[in-house]
């Protein structure tokens, strides 16, 4: 079940794709790893969903990784008492915390501590951006604003506070009890929503306590003013252009999107690039040119994956909408250019023992063009360090831990396969000839490349590299 690309799909699972038969329909169109979004559906909906998951892994014989999200601190006005609202642009709006259902001149907004945060002057943005008030007067208990840009408003529509810190933790009481929940069903990433400072990937940390690996959404303005100590902090990043793109002016995003996807780079750290990717895919059997061109450039940038979220959650062409990605993916990789962009864009290693194997192993494939480089890895860290030089040869990720697998599923360039333990260097060079082999990645007399690290099974210790020939 070999990938012949380098570049990863992630996709959403939701009520379009909810059968066994969707899931490994999927998986064969190109699935790397299944995210569970947790905004939406029952804890019975994902345990169901994580089973189907791991039965399609065991048929398959490949892991899949299971990323879940997080809900996070997602702002909502309250009910109104005759339906929908239309508010018009010049009008006063109230915002208050009295649960009584709201109408035309107010609404509750049970969030007390954005009324601690507010000033006059800020910006509220309702329904995805689509309604803008300005904070005209506020106290402890209520705002006043002006309709800057009016609509229609519903019940329980969101709200962003873009220009404002908010004093909120990043995990909510339901976060809180679905990660309990997820973490009880081994999921493998964890998706944090609405970061705004690294000190709450540190709250998560401590919760989590290694059960998982965490990826910072990158979704609020604060987050990206900090973005070097937030990447640091995480295991990974999600560019969520959609929160994003309404906590900023669009035209910023793309300008972050690029910022975000090097400097992940840079540091090793994976990177996926997600929302609208293929939107219209929801409703038609293809995509629009700028669609596919958006998906393209992710790839080109060199980003480890790239993310459906409603096109395989609830959109009507799931299926087709991998396998468009997927397209795209190949085409792109083919591209020479694509090839003289990650060069280009390539960053000097640290100064760590690690960096210095997987420098070397950069330069031997590209001096003796090996059929794979092979990894030898418990923790991944040297599966991580390998991908973050982007060699020409595919990476073959061996190792003793299942977890680890999962958790590089969606790494670029790796091929992750579960082992078993590795008693010496000459069973090492074996097991890894025999693996090439049989996953289809080398023919005899091919020449492979392996790193690993000395003693086995002792995390981040990359120190030796190995050419082998079959």
């Amino acid at each position: 079940m070999r990938r012949q690309r380098n570049a990863k799909i992630v996709a959403t699972l939701g009520p379009a794709s909810a059968t066994v038969g969707i899931i490994r329909a999927l998986f064969d169109a190109g699935v790397d790893m299944f995210r569970l979004n947790f905004s939406h559906g029952s804890h019975q909906q994902h345990q169901e969903r994580i089973a189907m998951i791991r039965q399609v892994e065991r048929d398959v014989g490949r892991p899949i990784g299971v990323l879940m999200d997080l809900q996070g601190p997602k702002l909502r006005v309250g009910t109104f008492a005759a339906g929908p609202i239309v508010l018009l642009s010049g009008a006063q709006f109230r915002l208050d915390l009295d649960p009584k259902p709201g109408d035309v001149d107010r609404v509750c907004l049970p969030h007390p501590e954005i009324f601690a945060a507010l000033k006059p002057g800020t910006d509220l943005l309702l329904d995805d951006g689509k309604i803008r008030l300005e904070v005209t007067q506020c106290g402890h208990d209520f705002a006043q604003t002006r309709v800057v840009i009016g609509g229609a408003l519903s019940e329980r529509k969101g709200v962003n506070v873009p220009q404002v810190l908010l004093p909120l933790s990043a995990l909510t009481a339901k976060d809180r009890r679905d990660l309990a929940f997820g973490l009880e069903l081994g999921v493998d990433w964890l998706a944090l929503s609405f970061v705004q400072r690294p000190e709450d990937i540190d709250e998560a940390r401590e919760l989590v306590r290694g059960r998982a690996q965490i990826m910072t959404k990158l979704e609020k303005p604060a987050a990206v003013e900090r973005l070097d100590e937030i990447i640091a902090k995480s295991d990974a990043v999600m560019v969520a252009r959609g929160d994003l793109g309404v906590e900023l002016p669009a035209e910023q995003v793309p300008a972050i999107q690029k910022r975000t996807v090097r400097s992940c780079r840079a540091a090793g750290k994976p990177v996926i690039v997600a929302t609208q990717m293929l939107d219209s895919m929801v409703s038609s059997p293809v995509p629009t040119r700028a669609e596919a061109s958006d998906v393209a450039t992710a790839i080109y940038d060199g980003a480890d994956a790239v993310m459906l979220s409603a096109e395989s959650a609830s959109g009507k062409y799931p299926v087709e909408a991998v396998q468009m990605m997927d397209r795209i993916i190949l085409q792109v990789e083919k591209d020479p250019i694509c090839r003289q962009f990650m060069e280009a864009s390539h960053t000097p290693p640290q100064h760590t023992m690690a960096d210095a194997i997987c420098c070397a192993l950069r330069h031997v494939t590209k001096l003796m063009h090996p059929a794979a480089i092979v990894t030898y890895t418990s923790s991944g860290h040297t599966s991580l360090r390998a991908a973050r030089e982007r060699p020409e040869a595919p990476i073959l990720s061996m190792t003793p831990a299942i977890g680890t697998a999962r958790r590089l599923a969606f790494v670029w360039g790796v091929h992750s396969v579960h082992t078993h333990e590795i008693a010496d260097v000459q069973e090492m060079v074996d097991y890894a000839t025999q693996t090439a082999l049989s996953e289809g990645f080398a023919q005899s007399k091919d020449i492979i490349v392996i790193a690993a690290g000395m003693p086995f099974a002792t995390p981040g210790t990359t120190n030796l590299l190995r050419i082998a020939q079959l």
